[in-house]
């Protein structure tokens, strides 16, 4: 086992300017798999977080079960998670309309392969050698301007109707988009992973993200001081607006083995 991957993972989240937080994550870990949820519920009071919470417990369970090694065999066990979530919902309540994003990494500690799946606007950022390698494309209204060349990706945070989703966790099989990879390439030591709702990426641009990553590795800070500045950058960039979004962030850091 001494040649596996060596890994951390941290977590913030926070409810930010609203009365109760929607969002959830979670990870789950086996001698040689890592898998990593992170979920952004919408529906009522009661209801966005009883879907973000059902949403990572019940993929966490089936990955446990049935590992994937994959992007399209963890695309599906998100299939079977959505199923299960529109099973939960309930006419007449808080839970009749409930909706949740969802992102899912899957690092493999003995290959050093990731893949990844996710539905909505919850995104995934792989930096490696302190710069950012992928990130995952929103199934958002605006992200269709981007593609279609309305928009640029830069003005993406700011359109009034960046919160308009295509596609969610809830919706009928037949209208489910959603999203998998596999990586390129194999982790290499000192590469980070960033799994986030909209209510940090909403603030922080892609350089910010880069800034502060090199910044917390030239200093040797903890994984958790990275998250506690983004949370700071967060309040201080949502000041002007009182009642701004949740907002999670999970991060997996990879070290030599």
């Amino acid at each position: 086992m001494s040649d596996l991957l060596k890994y951390k993972v941290a977590l913030l989240t926070d409810r930010g300017g609203r009365s109760y937080n929607e969002d959830a994550c979670g990870h789950w870990q086996s001698p040689t798999q890592l898998c990593c949820v992170l979920a952004d519920g919408a529906g009522g009071h009661g209801g966005g977080d009883v879907a973000s919470k059902l949403v990572v417990q019940e993929l966490v369970g089936l990955f446990a079960r049935q590992p994937s090694h994959d992007g399209a065999t963890l695309a599906a066990l998100l299939r079977q998670t959505n199923e299960l979530l529109r099973a939960q919902r309930e006419p007449g309540t808080d839970r009749q309309d409930m909706h949740s994003t969802v992102v899912s990494l899957v690092l493999d500690l003995v290959s050093g392969q990731v893949h990844w799946a996710h539905v909505g606007d919850s995104r995934l950022y792989w930096f490696s050698a302190g710069r950012l390698l992928r990130r995952t494309r929103d199934h958002s209204m605006v992200q269709a301007l981007v593609d279609a060349g309305i928009l640029t990706a830069d003005q993406m945070s700011n359109h009034p109707k960046r919160s308009e989703l295509r596609s969610a966790m809830g919706l009928p099989a037949d209208a489910l988009e959603l999203s998998s990879g596999d990586g390129e390439q194999a982790v290499q030591p000192q590469d980070v992973f960033l799994l986030c709702t909209d209510g940090i990426w909403e603030y922080l641009d892609d350089a910010l993200l880069e800034r502060t990553l090199a910044e917390a590795t030239a200093q040797q800070a903890s994984q958790q001081a990275w998250l506690e500045t983004l949370g700071s950058e967060v309040r201080r960039l949502a000041k002007h607006k009182a009642s701004h979004d949740n907002f999670t962030a999970l991060t997996v850091w990879v070290s030599a083995a």
